[in-house]
């Protein structure tokens, strides 16, 4: 009796078995529940990478915004920039050209009352408040008049006040030129050895050498004034002082100097 039961009980599971083996894995409860939730965990997935996908553009967006921002904002002070640059050089080139008008005026004031015959006392300029060239055509102007005096004064006080000026070789050789016309060669020798002790490199050298030259003659220092004639013509050979040396260096030795 027993064996019969247990025979059966075998027999329903066999069965049972061969039921559950031949149902279709698509129809299967667990396949169904696995393939749910994977699919829930897909979209899941989707909606996290979208979200992140929008928070980032999101804060491209924001950048480029504000990248646009700071362009706009350096654009508008660049403007600025430039507007007020130019109101700057407009106002320095009016304040420039309004200097020069007075400057002018103050020289052409001066400059007339000394060139018509007013003096000038030591210390003073010709052209006071202006600049070294207007001082120094000032008191080359007095030379060429023939006013020596005042043209001395004028170039004494142009080498004071404008030490370094590029124009101060020239003064000092008209300088002792004022001395050499007036016949004054004791003086004007000294001025024009301070042109070469001085100014070296002066284009006024082969004109001071010569003057040198002539002033020695005049005070019959005949040796030193050979020297110093032969240094000219050895030394700058095509200038003018050159020929006006060697005439003179003729000229004594047909005097027998």
């Amino acid at each position: 009796m027993k064996a019969n039961r247990i025979v059966s009980t075998i027999g329903v599971l066999t069965m049972t078995a061969g039921c559950t083996l031949l149902t279709p894995i698509e129809e299967d409860p667990l396949y169904l529940k696995m393939t749910a939730i994977d699919n829930r965990l897909a979209r899941v997935e989707r909606l996290v990478e979208n979200e992140g996908l929008m928070q980032l553009y999101t804060q491209l967006e924001s950048l480029q915004q504000d990248v646009q921002s700071l362009r706009n904002d350096v654009e508008t002070m660049q403007h600025q920039l430039e507007q007020s640059n130019a109101r700057q050089k407009d106002l320095y080139l009016d304040v420039d050209e309004r200097l020069q008008r007075i400057e002018q005026n103050t020289a052409s004031s001066a400059n007339l009352s000394v060139l018509e015959g007013g003096s000038l006392n030591p210390g003073q300029l010709p052209v006071p408040g202006g600049t070294d060239r207007a001082n120094y055509q000032a008191a080359f102007e007095l030379l060429k008049q023939g006013r020596y005096d005042q043209a001395a004064i004028a170039l004494r006080q142009f080498m004071v006040a404008f030490p370094s000026s590029e124009l101060s070789d020239n003064a000092q050789y008209w300088l002792a030129e004022t001395h050499y016309v007036s016949q004054e060669y004791k003086t004007a020798l000294p001025a024009f050895q301070q042109v070469l002790e001085k100014y070296p490199e002066s284009r006024k050298i082969p004109d001071a050498l010569l003057k040198i030259g002539y002033c020695n003659y005049e005070l019959k220092r005949f040796a030193d004034s050979k020297k110093a004639l032969s240094a000219v013509v050895a030394r700058f050979p095509e200038t003018t002082a050159a020929r006006l040396a060697s005439q003179r260096l003729t000229q004594m030795k047909n005097e027998g100097r």
